[in-house]
């Protein structure tokens, strides 16, 4: 019988890999680290190593495996299984579906992080239960996924829901992408550090001067202290997140959005922020049957996604 699913959670630094059953119980997980400066072929060797670690330490068979699912930072193409680019992995429009479907024999399904992080949460997460949701990740950068109707929403190229570069600010600083006044430039982890960092150039009273590196954690804790600019860093880059959850409320009228990353973190503060805002600027009904909540798989949600993607993708 084909009762279990493998899920592949590949990282810049690491691989993370499950074996699970068909309700997403993991059986087994181990990692790996990816070595990605040693190239396409050696990390497609790690990631079929991980797999047959799997079978070795879970005693189950390859013909008990109905698929397996794979995560992978983007841009990639879902339907050809091909990784475009990605800026911490050797792959340049390398298909990585086929050399494991072909070893393996089983079906291998390929979608971006966000993509799979979102029907991670959608299955097994904090959004389990719910037809229409949105997730998103406001980390080092801002990524989304949709789940439409029961399934994931992709998009033309397979890239829908890059949530991070979509303009809130059109005269704001300029993105890594080249835009400016996206998302993932106003309130991103990293937006949230580099303002802060500004604030302690131009000399401004505040005790986030006190630390040598400051990153968005000094941010939030320096905020809870009652520091005036860390606060004042905090409003402005929540509101903007607030801003684009309105608009994806707006835009998708989904009953849940679920938002993880390190700066989901934060805790109530962020919840309460993007709430205002949300009811600020969304039409009431539309606001109130939609709940804000933070994601609930935690630090495997890449590997456990990748199992509901398997799963999902196997129905």
């Amino acid at each position: 019988m084909k009762n279990y699913v493998i899920g592949i959670d590949l990282g810049g630094t690491k691989i993370s890999a499950a074996i699970a059953d068909l309700n997403g119980n993991v059986i087994f997980q181990t990692t790996l680290p990816t070595n990605a400066q040693e190239g396409e072929e050696a990390v497609l060797g790690r990631m079929i190593s991980v797999i047959e670690t799997l079978f070795e330490k879970s005693n189950k068979t390859i013909e008990e495996v109905v698929s397996i699912g794979i995560g992978s930072p983007g841009p990639l193409d879902a339907k050809k299984g091909i990784i475009i680019t990605t800026p911490n992995l050797p792959f340049r429009n390398c298909d990585i579906v086929s050399p494991i479907r072909n070893k393996f024999n089983i079906p291998v399904y390929l979608d971006n992080d966000a993509n799979v992080a979102a029907i991670g949460e959608f299955m097994l997460g904090a959004a389990k239960g719910t037809e229409n949701m949105v997730y998103i990740t406001v980390s080092t950068g801002v990524g989304g996924g949709a789940v439409i109707n029961g399934k994931i929403y992709r998009g033309n190229t397979s890239n829908a829901l890059e949530i991070g570069h979509t303009t809130i600010l059109p005269d704001g600083p300029r993105c890594n992408c080249g835009n400016h006044g996206c998302v993932e430039a106003l309130a991103s982890g990293t937006a949230i550090a580099k303002r802060a960092k500004e604030a302690i150039e131009r000399g401004l009273d505040t005790t986030l001067a006190n630390y040598e590196n400051v990153t968005s954690y000094e941010v939030f804790r320096e905020a809870e202290k009652g520091d005036i600019v860390a606060t004042d860093i905090l409003d402005r880059s929540l509101n903007y997140l607030g801003i684009c959850v309105a608009n994806t409320i707006t835009s998708f009228d989904p009953e849940m959005v679920v938002i993880g990353g390190g700066v989901s973190k934060g805790g109530d503060i962020v919840f309460e922020r993007v709430q205002q805002v949300v009811n600020e600027r969304c039409f009431k009904a539309m606001a109130e049957a939609c709940k804000i909540v933070p994601a609930g798989l935690g630090t495997d949600a890449g590997v456990i996604g990748a199992v509901a993607l398997a799963i999902m993708e196997s129905k």
